[in-house]
């Protein structure tokens, strides 16, 4: 009955089958490609550290305040949690396929910043990252030295001053994490036998460095009201925020009056170098020191698409480069998709 409808009307029949032609070619070249079907609920991810931290300890300190406030937020169907020895501290929160992940991160924000309060003070320091994000990685990216004359330290940092922001801001990149040793850190290495013989702790040692080093505002010279001979205004400039290994060598620990006004500095109780803040993790390419960056879309962006984004733009930020220093891609889950 509808064949013998569109043989005795050629030309409607004609005009359908091309705009059916027309409706596939538009959407080859507009429906987002990617491994998988986007079916999978999407999901929004709470990421933060507790430096020094056992994971015993991040659950019971970290852990528990923000998952008693973020469960049962609004459109959420269940969430898991990983607790490492590091002190990182990871939430995945997935919610109901078809919901609006900018109102779901929005409201996990709000829960999350209800248990701020109740967090130790070295992780609101650290602050608290909500992000929404696919689960899987796209591509890893990897620096390394085609001469070796660059260390994972070196390589690790570069990635983070340099390439993070610049890969974040492409479209369809939801989140870029540099896979690595970290970031550069003051290393303090205290001695107990000398902890002890002079009377301290390494609590004390710890506060004596946080008042000693940090930025602060020293004031204006010459602000009204001056004297009327008083011409110009100075602001006053003085060095808060140590740098140097020197520098935290010779901050004053502790003075002993009563042993002829002795002053104990820090150098006098440990050994300061500078290194990375862990070396938990490690990151090589074909057995030599690198640094990798995780790629991670947004669930609604095209897979090919961000990829293709990610490698025109590492070789924009290529040509910045230090001599010796080369990028690769490693590993590409759209190779998959390609073939």
């Amino acid at each position: 009955m509808i064949s013998k409808f569109f043989i005795d009307r050629p030309v409607l029949a004609n005009v359908l089958a091309i705009v059916i032609v027309l409706i596939g070619a538009v959407a080859a070249f507009s429906l987002p490609i990617a491994q998988y079907p986007n079916i999978v609920p999407p999901t929004v991810s709470v990421t933060t550290n507790y430096p020094g931290a056992s994971a015993s300890t991040v659950v019971n300190q970290v852990a528990l305040p923000v998952e008693l406030q973020v469960n049962g937020v609004e459109g959420m169907i269940y969430m898991q949690s990983t607790s490492t020895d590091t002190g990182n501290y990871t939430l995945t929160v997935t919610f109901q396929i078809g919901t609006d992940l900018d109102f779901a991160q929005v409201l996990v924000q709000n829960r999350v910043s209800a248990a701020l309060a109740s967090l130790p003070q070295a992780v609101q320091a650290q602050g608290l990252t909500v992000q929404k994000k696919s689960t899987s990685i796209l591509e890893i990216v990897s620096l390394f030295s085609s001469k070796d004359q660059y260390d994972a330290l070196y390589l690790s940092n570069y990635a983070t001053i340099n390439l993070v922001n610049e890969l974040a801001r492409v479209p369809g990149v939801g989140n870029v994490n540099v896979l690595g040793v970290g970031k550069y850190s003051m290393r303090i290495w205290m001695d107990p036998q000398k902890l002890y013989s002079y009377q301290l702790t390494a609590q004390d040692v710890i506060q004596v460095i946080q008042s000693q080093s940090q930025s602060v505002t020293a004031g204006q010279v010459g602000t009204p009201p001056a004297g009327r001979d008083q011409s110009f205004q100075y602001t006053v400039d003085i060095q808060g925020q140590l740098n140097d290994p020197a520098q935290f060598g010779n901050i004053i620990v502790k003075s002993m009056p009563g042993n002829g006004g002795r002053i104990v500095r820090l150098k006098d109780v440990g050994r300061i170098e500078l290194g990375a803040q862990t070396y938990a993790q490690d990151f090589k390419v074909d057995g030599k020191p690198a640094a990798g960056l995780a790629i991670y879309q947004t669930p609604e962006a095209n897979a090919l698409g961000v990829a293709t984004a990610v490698e025109k733009k590492m070789e924009e930020l290529k040509k910045a480069f230090p001599e010796g220093l080369e990028f690769t891609t490693p590993f590409d889950t759209t190779a998959f998709v390609k073939t």
